[in-house]
């Protein structure tokens, strides 16, 4: 691959840099993703792949099967820092017990940035994702409106190890009780696989019937809750997050109140820019905000809209 001057898509800002060992002229990029299972990811991977052939580096995009497979990381983040990559972008499943290997990268001189979810370390030089703690609360007060500001909801969290998990949690929790003490959240159950999330939305509507909503926390989730309201014959109001084709035509027919959409193409661009920006000595924000969008019915089609949902 000929030298190719490298393209920065992102604005400069303060933050620390590493000092990164010398490389060869074309760039080779590690990313390691959360999991292939949703649709999320392929989008995640798109826009990784159109940010390295813009910057003129060589990537890889690799990912568990499904986002359960903490041990399964973890073989595949040793493998990438045994290649010696030029620069590592990784998504933790679990933000505390991969923070040792990131060590290990960071002593060896690769640049990290992390993205969709963080870990509980400084290594990372920058991290790529949606506001979670705001856009849950989001999803929160699109909760409170579609149920009258009062009665019972619950919780279905894809997971309770990442920070995506634990600050949709958080985020969507606390606005509902800060905000709307008429509402009671009843709930909170665990599982991002949709077989999974399934299973615990039905055991969550069989044990409260008078539950008015339920708030699904990624793609896996919301299928899973879809699918156990079928079932059930429920109309308890679907609040989701991320997108999909599942997703997408629940909210086209009004079995799903709406969603929050992130910015997957986005996340990855970002990713793959900041890792350029990085060899060439540029300095990164230490957390950059990819956005997210409420999206329903209404606004389905906008092309602001649109242009960050995927199928």
């Amino acid at each position: 691959m000929k030298k190719t001057a490298l393209i920065f898509a992102l604005a400069l800002g303060p933050a620390a840099t590493v000092s990164a060992p010398s490389f060869a002229a074309d760039p080779y990029f590690a990313i390691i993703s959360k999991g292939f299972q949703h649709q999320f990811w392929q989008a995640v991977k798109a826009g990784a792949e159109e940010a390295a052939e813009r910057n003129g580096v060589t990537i890889t995009f690799e990912a568990p099967e499904t986002e359960t497979m903490i041990d399964k990381q973890i073989d595949m983040l040793n493998a990438a820092i045994a290649k010696q990559p030029q620069g590592l972008g990784f998504a933790a499943l679990d933000s505390q017990a991969e923070v040792p290997l990131l060590k290990k990268a960071h002593e060896a001189g690769i640049p990290i940035v992390a993205f969709d979810s963080g870990v509980d370390s400084d290594l990372p030089l920058a991290t790529c994702s949606t506001d979670n703690l705001k856009a849950a609360a989001a999803a929160g007060e699109k909760m409170a409106e579609a149920i009258g500001k009062s009665g019972e909801i619950g919780m279905l969290v894809h997971d309770q190890t990442s920070q995506t998990g634990i600050q949709r949690r958080d985020g969507f929790k606390n606005e509902i009780e800060s905000k709307y003490p008429d509402i009671q959240i009843v709930d909170i159950q665990y599982g991002g696989d949709p077989l999974v999330a399934t299973e615990s939305a039905k055991a969550m509507l069989a044990a409260h019937p008078d539950i008015k909503g339920i708030f699904a926390s990624n793609e896996g989730s919301a299928i899973g809750l879809l699918q156990a309201a079928r079932e059930a014959k429920s109309k308890v109001i679907v609040i989701g997050f991320d997108s999909g084709k599942q997703q997408k035509a629940a909210i086209a027919d009004g079995s799903e109140y709406g969603a929050i959409t992130q910015n997957p193409v986005g996340i990855g661009q970002c990713v793959v820019d900041s890792l350029a920006k990085v060899i060439k000595g540029e300095k990164l924000e230490k957390v950059i905000d990819t956005g997210f969008y409420w999206y329903d019915k209404s606004n389905l089609t906008d092309a602001k809209v649109a242009a960050v949902l995927y199928d």
